[in-house]
Parts: C-alpha cells; structure tokens; sequence
C-alpha cells in the first residue's frame, strides 16, 4: 500500500517503483504521424536507439525500425488519429533497485494526441521570447538527447507564462544560446544562416536536421553551426524555432528588436513538399 495525496491506496496502481517516475530514467521520441505514415521514422529510430546506447539501456530484439513503426500506427488506428497526431514514445528501464538499477531492461509506452492539421502550418502571429537564466544547460552528450529529465524547460516554460513570452531561449553556462522551449534555435544574418553545433549542448533535433539538408540546398543561403551569443541576436534579421510537431516556429520579437519572417515561411514550404503534404 502507498499514500497518494492523503488516500491509502495498492501500491500496484500508481508508479511507486517506476524508474522513470522515481529517477527520471528514461529517453522518448516525440513523433507526428500524417495520412497513416511517421514522418521521419528512420531519424527518430537511429536517435532513440543512439539514446538508449548512450544511458546504457539493454535494447530488445524486437526493437527493429519495423516493429516500432507498426506499434506506433497500430495505436493510431486504434486511437481513430492516424490521419494526423502526434505521438509519445517513451523507453524506461525496468523496476528495480535505486540508482543502482537491478535491471538493465526496458519497457516503453506510446501514446497519441489526434493533431487538427496534416501539413505544418506557417504561424505569422505575434511571438516574442526572452532569454531563460534562471537555470543553464550544459554542455554534454547527454543535452543532446530527449530524457525525461526536462526541469529546465518545464520551469522555463512557467517563466514565459508568468512574464508574457511566448518562449524563452535557454543558454549554456558559457552563457551562449543554445536552444528554445521545446525545439532548436536557427538565426538568419544576411544570408547566413546559423545554428548552435551539438557541441554547445542543443538537442539533437530531428527537424533541424531536415532543415539543416533543404537549406544546404536552397539558393541564397550559407548554412554554419556555430555558437551564438545574446548579442547576435539583436544583430540578425531573423529567428526561428524548429521541431516535429509544429515545424517552424517564427519568432517575431526579442526585447526591442522586431524581426522578417521570410526564410522560416520559405523552409517551411520546403518541408511541407519533402513530405508530400499540401
């Protein structure tokens, strides 16, 4: 028996001994599926796998690219979202022991959330963000891949509430910018267009890879991953934030600085034609 907020209740119906619970000690993949596909299945499935190896997770047999894909359709279909949701794929490892775990093998769980639009929708409304300093990411390989170890971004995210921002852009202790909220950061100066390396400690984001490839191949534009500082940002013409569920994200305003929304509109429509999707 356990006490769940002032109740007596069996220990087996909540997540008393779940390490993900207890230890944060589990990866996930956020994912989206449209007209019954998972768009960019083979990234999601090379990272998820590349996570487990890195936190030292026993990776099943059964975790073929094919098998994951089919567990996650099947509950799209069950679910009546398959036409377009986004999904939660979370690996665990299993009960047992306290830092320590008795057990090196894993569990997972998806889940689905029905998603209105199948094609990523260009959002050219007001959205403003401030730098987040209460906190720091650091730079490591483990900043790189999705854990259920997002304190920063949960605190963060009350902060822009609180403060009225849309989003915050978190820096790494030598104070660079290294990323948003919940995605990674690309800045556009002339017709440069810049993002912080893995190096600095950002996700390893799967839709700024996609991005990364179109604009390496888009005519005007000059692709570097190098760090960025506060400054730069008030120097350079344009923001945005990238991630699978919503694409591209525009950033509108930075303190007092207002800025174009043009090449996130034009990689946009670029991802929007790599996946078919109109």
């Amino acid at each position: 028996m356990v006490n769940l907020n002032g109740n007596i209740i069996e220990q087996e119906s909540v997540l008393s001994l779940n390490r993900a619970f207890l230890y944060g000690d589990a990866v996930f993949e956020t994912l989206k599926v449209v007209n019954g596909k998972v768009l960019f299945i083979e990234d999601h499935y090379f990272r998820l796998m590349a996570s487990m190896r890195i936190v030292r997770m026993q990776i099943p047999m059964n975790f073929t690219l094919e098998n994951l894909e089919q567990y996650i359709l099947d509950l799209a279909v069950q679910n009546s979202c398959s036409d377009s949701c986004r999904v939660r794929f979370t690996v665990y490892r299993n009960d047992g022991g306290y830092y320590l775990p008795t057990d090196r093998k894993v569990s997972f769980l998806i889940s689905t959330t029905k998603l209105d639009s199948k094609a990523y929708q260009f959002n050219e409304e007001s959205y403003e963000v401030e730098l987040f300093k209460d906190f720091y990411l650091t730079k490591q390989l483990l900043s790189t891949i999705k854990s259920t170890n997002k304190l920063i971004n949960t605190v963060g995210s009350i902060f822009a509430d609180e403060n009225g921002y849309q989003n915050c852009l978190l820096l790494n202790e030598e104070k660079n910018v290294v990323e948003a909220l919940n995605g990674n950061l690309f800045m556009i100066s002339g017709n440069r267009l810049i993002t912080p390396p893995l190096s600095e400690g950002c996700l390893n984001g799967i839709m700024r890879k996609q991005v990364l490839a179109l604009a390496n191949k888009t005519e005007g534009l000059e692709v570097f991953e190098e760090p960025i500082s506060p400054f730069d940002l008030q120097k350079s013409d344009e923001l945005f934030i990238t991630n699978v569920i919503q694409g591209i994200q525009p950033i509108t305003k930075y303190r007092k600085k207002d800025f174009t929304i043009k090449w996130a509109k034009i990689l946009l429509e670029k991802v929007n034609q790599q996946i078919e999707i109109s």
